[in-house]
């Protein structure tokens, strides 16, 4: 059996750098001052290290891991917390940064459980919108693309932790 490979380009890396860059913008809007990112493990790494060097003025940053893929191409509904954030939250401009949104189910059990931590604010980032496969409604706030309903890897999204490295946005064939 051979492995899936990554195709078509969806976002070349020249879309993705000015969207994300447009995201710097809107959230800095939105937070002048006391921003602090969250960002979600693994996929979100390319994303949240290209949006911190596009803000302007000072944002502090942590990291939580959560997973409910295991190595498949379909989330299976089960989230488990890998990596706790290491800083409290209380009073602060919080954005939490994810790769894709796709169900909607982690990211809402992410903002139940941090909505809990009383941040002044709390906003969602994704680089990617998978608006089809929506199982809940969920609030995003700022959101770089919106795509149909296709496995990607690239840009920190990975299949079987391959592809994360990729500058651009890619189709997997499988």
């Amino acid at each position: 059996m051979t492995a899936p490979s990554p195709g078509e380009i969806l976002l070349s890396a020249e879309q993705i750098q000015q969207r994300v860059a447009e995201l710097a913008v809107e959230i800095r809007r939105d937070a002048p001052d006391n921003l602090h990112l969250v960002a979600v493990l693994k996929g979100a790494f390319v994303f949240v290290a290209d949006l911190v060097r596009c803000l302007s003025g000072p944002v502090s940053l942590d990291f939580m891991s959560v997973s409910s893929y295991e190595s498949k191409t379909a989330s299976s509904g089960e989230i488990r917390l890998v990596q706790d954030l290491g800083a409290p939250l209380d009073g602060r401009h919080v954005v939490i940064v994810e790769d894709i949104v796709d169900t909607g189910v982690t990211l809402v059990r992410l903002q139940q459980m941090l909505r809990a931590r009383n941040p002044h604010t709390l906003k969602t980032a994704c680089l990617l919108s998978k608006t089809a496969r929506r199982q809940v409604d969920v609030t995003v706030d700022y959101v770089g693309f919106t795509i149909a309903d296709r496995f990607v890897v690239g840009y920190g999204l990975d299949y079987a932790e391959q592809y994360r490295h990729l500058p651009h946005i890619a189709v997997l064939e499988t």
